[in-house]
């Protein structure tokens, strides 16, 4: 049985039922390293302060490398006797230098350690989040330039609407993964809070210096309250709430995905790398990835669910429902990072079936709004022209034929304002020419918006 920090106040030892139960070391040995960088920034302080020697700080320094050392070369025992990473790497660092291993806890608590522990690898898998989005971010601007022109239809209610450019139709998921980027940026201004000196939660009497100690791990600010220090999740309940709307948007673009690469749909097809097939049928090519990552969205929306639902209730300080933080923090960033690097990944390797977009683009009617635009601009009010493009579909319908199969004679019984320059009007190229209000699709906007995006992205476009 190991003994534990609190042993003096103790009579009897843990049931070991209870130190299985209360251990959280398969979880939070993830935290290792930002443990001992927090560590030993701690030494280097109190030595700077003479609340142990330079000696000391030295010892015990080089003592946490060597621990280090061990967790990284697979040589480290866990136990769950110990509890957390904190317990195992003090316990295992008085194996290498000795006694003086009981001064590494001076002037604080596990409270602001896994306060700080947390923080600190929060704040570099958020930066290494942003990365792999803008590497994202640069395939998606590159596939939508290299398909520039292709015409798909665009939908609503999963019905064929308008058309619009391939391309525009990417660059919408450009502009969504963009937001989730500046919304972890801004979210790290937040995690970038230094907590360590609030000890467990009223501060503690050995005179640190918690702004050298803040330079010397490389944190923005420090955190002003020290109750608020050691209780504060929202920086991990943030990022995964960030995180939740990310994979929302990798849910939608898979669920477009397994679509277009049906049979009913033909629009693109997945390259093998990136596909599976099945245990019974030999014909089928399944869009596994996409798959998977439209269900692990659910995933991380129940981390989120799961870290609020454990904070909702807590009274101020720590309490140890707390401990139950990492494991949907570490879940979700791990679930979200490979979400973004296999994306990145298999974009560049879809194939995109232009004509049996287009082909797709020229069917259901998508040019009835322009007709109804046609008319408005010779001077019918729009909701008469909305009626009378209605009727002309109907008609069409009911003869299996799309309104540019109509001839100008059948067009002018639904109106005198009808035209031969209707035909030219009507078709797919133009309609998605016309649409040049900023934002929209036709061929010059969406040239800027890559164009734009690429400078954003600081990358050049072949």
């Amino acid at each position: 049985m190991k003994n534990k920090p609190w042993d003096g106040r103790f009579s009897q030892n843990t049931d070991g039922m209870v130190e299985r139960f209360t251990s959280s070391i398969d979880v939070d040995k993830t935290l290792y390293a930002s443990d001992i960088e927090g560590s030993i920034a701690h030494l280097a302080m109190m030595a700077h302060e003479g609340i142990i020697t330079e000696d000391e700080a030295e010892i015990l320094s080089e003592g946490l490398k060597r621990v280090k050392g061990q967790i990284e070369e697979g040589e480290f025992v866990y136990s769950d006797a110990l509890e957390d990473i904190h317990m195992h790497i003090e316990s295992a660092l008085g194996d290498v230098v000795g006694d003086v291993a009981k001064k590494l806890h001076t002037g604080r608590s596990r409270n602001d350690q896994v306060a700080l522990d947390i923080r600190i690898y929060l704040k570099e898998e958020t930066r290494a989040v942003m990365d792999s989005l803008l590497a994202l971010q640069r395939v998606i601007v590159k596939t939508a330039h290299r398909h520039m022109g292709v015409v798909m239809p665009g939908y609503t209610h999963m019905q064929r609407a308008q058309p619009v450019l391939f391309s525009h139709h990417l660059m919408a998921y450009y502009e969504m993964f963009k937001r989730d980027g500046q919304r972890f940026e801004d979210s790290l201004k937040r995690t970038d809070v230094m907590p360590l000196g609030s000890a467990a939660l009223a501060g503690t009497t050995f005179p640190l210096n918690r702004e050298l100690t803040r330079k010397l791990l490389g944190f923005a600010a420090i955190s002003d309250n020290s109750m608020d220090a050691v209780s504060d999740r929202d920086f991990a309940m943030e990022f995964i709430s960030h995180a939740a709307i990310c994979m929302i948007h990798f849910s939608r673009l898979s669920e477009e995905f397994v679509l277009w690469s049906s049979s009913e749909f033909g629009f693109i097809t997945i390259s093998d790398a990136f596909t599976t097939g099945s245990s019974i049928m030999p014909q089928k090519k399944n869009p596994d990835v996409s798959e998977l990552v439209r269900g692990k969205s659910g995933r991380v929306v129940g981390n989120l669910m799961a870290i609020m639902t454990i904070m909702k209730s807590l009274p101020l300080c720590y309490n140890r429902d707390m401990q139950e933080d990492k494991e949907p923090l570490f879940d979700t960033v791990n679930t979200l990072r490979a979400s973004i690097d296999i994306y990145t990944r298999m974009i560049p390797n879809i194939a995109i079936h232009g004509k049996t977009m287009e082909d797709a683009a020229n069917k259901g009617f998508l040019n009835a709004t322009d007709m109804a635009d046609y008319l408005t601009m010779k001077g019918m009010p729009f909701r008469e022209a909305h009626s009378v493009a209605g009727r002309a579909v109907a008609f069409a319908l009911a003869r299996g034929v799309e309104l540019l199969d109509l001839s100008i004679d059948e067009m002018q019984k639904f109106s005198a304002l009808i035209e031969k320059d209707i035909v030219d009007f009507l078709t797919t190229k133009n309609m998605v020419s016309r649409r040049l209000t900023h934002g929209g699709t036709a061929h010059d906007r969406v040239r800027e918006a890559i164009a734009k995006a690429a400078v954003e992205l600081n990358m050049e476009l072949e």
